[in-house]
């Protein structure tokens, strides 16, 4: 058997990789209130660090990557870091996650780089509720110029990722998923669940059962494949639409079971699972001069320490990084 396995037989071929813990906005599921501390330049893993990471990762059976943050963004040159690992042959995707505000200004130099595709987290369509729930004096119009920018530079397909959270944006399900008939949006409703450092923001769940109740109005959906991508998202669309509906569940119907994704933070620990606390070091690993072997059986390392599942039925969240020093 060849390829990156953790200890159930699950195959590992994909890697989400934090490039910064710095965000421009502090939305209230990603963020605490008091914000989080910033990490020094010197613990934020270089380009060329990430690129080693990436390339030995590759030579294990990873093929694909997704740039996360914080904002990915707001740190320079991330264009130069896309070109980077576009010159690893093995690695055949390489997507973003972006807040969608900076994008308008690089969706063309990153297409160029050879980014292959964009997600963009939004929550909102209304221009007063986007700034209560980013907590920043942000613009809604940019995202929605930056959503259509990626879209004209072929950034395809330009997912939309929005958090459903009861009684804050809940009552915009229809006007998200309205947008996929008539405009081709492809918009992915995501669980809310809880990670560490919000708890106290006030946020309450809505099961993917209820979210489906709100679409019905708009026509019974249908069965569909995702244009691209192997995650987690079920995808549908209604009979006739242009775009499509993804359904992302990590709560109410979790999906461990299929999860393929490691995760490198800015400061480079490779996190087994999202939804947990452990982590390895890899950074001082590279920075002690390490060969590529040494980085490799690190790496196989923490894909044998992915657990079965994560643990939110048993009240067990993780408690050390907030999602905004995760990358998601």
């Amino acid at each position: 058997m060849t390829g990156l396995y953790d200890s159930f037989q699950r195959p590992i071929n994909y890697l989400r990789v934090s490039v910064t813990d710095r965000c421009n906005l502090r939305c209230v599921y990603c963020m605490p209130v008091a914000g989080v501390p910033r990490l020094s330049h010197e613990d934020i893993m270089s380009y060329e660090e990430i690129r080693t990471v990436v390339a030995a990762a590759a030579e294990l059976g990873i093929n694909k990557v997704r740039l996360t943050g914080g904002e990915p963004l707001v740190r320079l040159g991330v264009a130069s870091l896309v070109a980077m690992l576009r010159q690893i042959a093995a690695i055949d995707d390489i997507s973003l996650t972006t807040n969608g505000t900076l994008l308008g200004r690089y969706a063309a130099e990153l297409k160029q780089a050879g980014l292959d595709r964009v997600n963009v987290s939004l929550d909102t369509l209304k221009p007063d509720r986007f700034k209560a729930i980013t907590r920043a004096d942000a613009s809604l119009s940019e995202v929605l110029a930056g959503i259509e920018a990626a879209r004209a530079v072929g950034l395809n397909p330009v997912k939309v990722n929005m958090v459903v959270m009861a009684g804050i944006n809940d009552d915009e399900v229809l006007d998200f998923a309205a947008r996929t008939i008539d405009e081709e949006w492809h918009v992915r409703f995501i669980e809310f669940m809880p990670t560490a450092g919000v708890g106290d923001n006030g946020l309450r769940f809505v099961s993917l059962v209820d979210i489906k109740e709100k679409l019905s109005s708009l026509g019974k959906l249908e069965p569909c494949l995702p244009a691209i991508g192997n995650g987690p998202a079920r995808y549908f669309k209604f009979p006739g639409s242009r775009g499509s509906i993804g359904f992302i569940s990590p709560v109410s119907q979790h999906f461990c079971f299929q999860c393929n994704r490691l995760r490198l933070t800015a400061d480079g620990k490779l996190r087994p699972c999202l939804l947990s606390d452990e982590e390895i070091d890899l950074r001082t690993l590279l920075r002690s001069g390490a060969s590529r072997e040494e980085l490799k059986g690190l790496i196989k390392t923490a894909a044998t320490k992915k657990p079965r599942c994560h643990r939110l039925a048993e009240g067990k969240a993780p408690q050390h990084r907030p999602m905004t020093q995760v990358g998601g």
